[in-house]
């Protein structure tokens, strides 16, 4: 009898799947060949192992989809607190972020990996500038995402930004052993002109890709569109055909019955960021609204600039309490449905769900262990409910991504976190200290 062969096992592991079933094993096993799931189920396989991981007292479950940030942001953590959005984009943000360079860029990112790893995610959607350096970064650090040129125009830069996304795409698209993929991202309607983001969607059918932008965050933001245009920002990008590419609309704070009826025609993913939408005081958007019509919901953290951390633990528990308080129904985004929202319905936000978001034979090995073992775990009586309500970023023990382990015991595999502080805080001096 042949017997197969894995990378190794992971075994004596719950394990929470996340497939159209729901399926749980209580006592599971887990086994990863290269970078694939090659078995999962209740019985140890019989198969040979290179190592053998014994999962006792841990959970398993599909590594967290943060489907909108800007993880070279992270530099302003800490800066520019307590303003509204405008005032902290055009007073704040915008003045240093022109003095920020391409290899700052890279080491920003991976800074901003290192804390996505240590809480648990493995894949990102990413907006901003310099992304071949967050690519160069991904690639390194082992993570997975789709990563986006953010685009602003008409001004002197904006045919140069367009060129650096079809570089971009021509050099990493489905690179990095298929762990990147590449957008087109126009900032907002605020930031782009009608011309310029009919060219956005252009270049996004001509390199046969999705597009992922802001949408209605801010009360302003609606106002000024339909003083401008005469309609909501929806119907706005509806009218230009925006939507009948592949969509990530982040935020979506501010919507009306129509825009919703839009949303929903045209399959257009949304990113939840509910952290950065309370500090900024954007609003809440209307997420029970938006399930209930069908429409696929995912969860971001938006930038740590405005979020402060990159935490999608944090944005799960958010996401299931703030809609429960606002609208007085305490079974409103039930737990099991906000695990969903940060694992199979980020996959599918990113189009990625054939490959990631759940524990299936034959998907990608995109897989977490969470260590059970803190007091705040004790007693476990609902595993769905004492990750979402009682679970923190630094439960998170084991991080493995395509089938190679990025984080174990705790302890960073691709990262080196000290040369990562050296950089980042000579960055931060030579900004800070010349604005």
């Amino acid at each position: 009898m042949n017997i197969e062969k894995a990378d190794f096992i992971i075994k004596n592991i719950h394990i929470l799947t996340m497939d159209g079933e729901k399926r749980q094993y209580k006592n599971g096993v887990i086994a990863i060949t290269g970078d694939t799931i090659s078995y999962i189920g209740d019985n140890m396989p019989h198969m040979d192992a290179k190592n053998i991981i014994d999962g006792k007292g841990k959970i398993a479950l599909p590594g967290l989809i943060n489907t909108h940030t800007h993880s070279a942001m992270i530099i302003f953590r800490g800066y520019g607190n307590d303003l509204p959005l405008w005032d902290w984009l055009s007073k704040k943000m915008w003045p240093l972020e022109d003095q920020l360079t391409a290899q700052d860029a890279y080491w920003l990112s991976l800074l901003a990996m290192a804390e996505m790893i240590q809480s648990g995610t493995t894949t990102f959607s990413d907006m901003y500038m310099f992304m071949d350096k967050t690519a160069e970064a991904t690639s390194s650090s082992g993570m997975r995402a789709v990563l986006a040129r953010g685009l602003q125009g008409p001004d002197d830069k904006s045919n140069l930004r367009m060129e650096e996304t079809k570089s971009l795409y021509k050099d990493w698209h489905n690179g990095a052993n298929g762990r990147i993929r590449v957008r087109v991202a126009p900032h907002a309607i605020y930031t782009c002109s009608t011309k310029y983001l009919k060219e956005c969607i252009k270049l996004a059918i001509s390199l046969d890709t999705g597009m992922h932008t802001h949408v209605s965050e801010t009360h302003k933001e609606v106002e000024d569109c339909l003083k401008a245009n005469g309609k909501t920002p929806v119907k706005y990008l509806y009218d230009l055909g925006f939507f009948d590419l592949p969509s990530i609309a982040a935020h979506c704070v501010h919507l009306n019955d129509e825009d919703i009826d839009l949303l929903k025609e045209k399959n257009v993913q949304i990113a939840h960021c509910p952290a950065s939408n309370l500090k900024l005081a954007s609003g809440i958007a209307p997420i029970p609204k938006l399930v209930k019509n069908g429409i696929n919901v995912a969860l971001g953290t938006d930038g740590a600039s405005s979020n402060n951390n990159l935490s999608m633990m944090k944005e799960m528990n958010l996401t299931s309490i703030i809609h429960k308080g606002i609208t007085g129904d305490p079974t409103i985004i039930p737990a099991p449905y906000a695990l969903e929202m940060a694992t199979i319905n980020g996959a599918r936000a990113l189009n990625w769900q054939d490959e990631i978001g759940s524990l299936e034979k034959g998907k990608k090995a995109d897989v977490i262990l969470v260590d059970t073992s803190a007091p705040h775990w004790q007693p476990i009586n609902d595993i769905p409910s004492n990750m979402v309500y009682s679970s923190q970023s630094s439960d998170i023990d084991t991080v493995i991504v395509n089938g190679k382990i990025l984080m174990e015991d705790g302890i960073l595999k691709t990262i080196d976190l000290d040369r990562v502080y050296y950089e980042v805080n000579r960055i931060r001096d030579n900004l800070m200290f010349q604005s």
